[in-house]
């Protein structure tokens, strides 16, 4: 038995999105995860699907970094990797595996203390993005991710309110990012442009997140350093 558990966060995305972007995009590449491996040619499609079990999504993160703006609320990343310490204990008294499908960059660093504990426990633990490669200058709101909002759930989108945020090099806004959070470097809490998205795009960059995903769920491979899968 797999236990596939969707983490999340619920924090601004500029105006167009809503807020908890990042827990549906998780519940979505979570759910469609487990659709691509027992909708193949299998003899009890039935049967294979009782292998997976998806939870139900963790939709509070690590979202310091959005504390300026209304909607955000973060738990922090010592809170979050000890939530999901206890409930990597809990899951695995039943499921032979724990797969975590992350949605916010910043939970990495509580899914990198968290894992490698329960695996050094002794508990087959991993975890995955739900994104695909971006481009540094397209990290939060913006063209790849309001695309994959267009495409899965595009009554949330309002294009309307769409504005083009901060698009320089994440190299160049981190040392400001971490001294202000997001506000210091874009006043409407997008990184990147949002108002080229469309539903097409997103539908590409979907094919391309969830072949990936699955690959890497296939393969089994959680790295030493941070039980992530690659």
């Amino acid at each position: 038995m797999v236990a596939v558990l969707p983490v999340g966060a619920t924090e601004q995305h500029g105006l167009h999105l809503p807020p908890e972007t990042d827990t549906l995009l998780a519940v979505a590449a979570a759910g469609a995860l487990v659709d691509e491996l027992v909708d193949g040619p299998v003899d009890d499609p039935g049967e294979a699907r009782a292998c997976f079990t998806v939870l139900a999504a963790l939709a509070f993160g690590a979202s310091g970094e959005h504390q300026a703006f209304p909607g955000t609320v973060s738990m922090g990343t010592e809170a979050l990797a000890s939530v999901v310490l206890e409930l990597g204990r809990s899951v695995s008294t039943w499921a032979d595996r724990l797969l975590i499908v992350n949605g916010h960059g910043g939970n990495v660093e509580a899914l990198r203390l968290a894992v490698t504990r329960l695996r050094y426990e002794g508990r087959d633990a991993a975890w995955l993005s739900c994104r695909t490669a971006e481009d540094s200058t397209d990290t939060h709101a913006g063209h790849a991710e309001t695309s994959l909002m267009l495409h899965l759930h595009p009554d949330l989108v309002d294009m309307e309110r769409a504005e083009k945020g901060c698009t320089a090099p994440l190299r160049e806004i981190l040392p400001a990012m971490r001294e202000g959070g997001v506000a210091a470097v874009s006043p409407t809490g997008v990184l990147g442009d949002p108002t080229t998205a469309s539903g097409g795009e997103g539908a590409r960059l979907w094919h391309l997140l969830v072949a990936e995903a699955r690959a890497s769920l296939i393969a089994w491979n959680p790295g030493d350093a941070d039980g992530m899968l690659r």
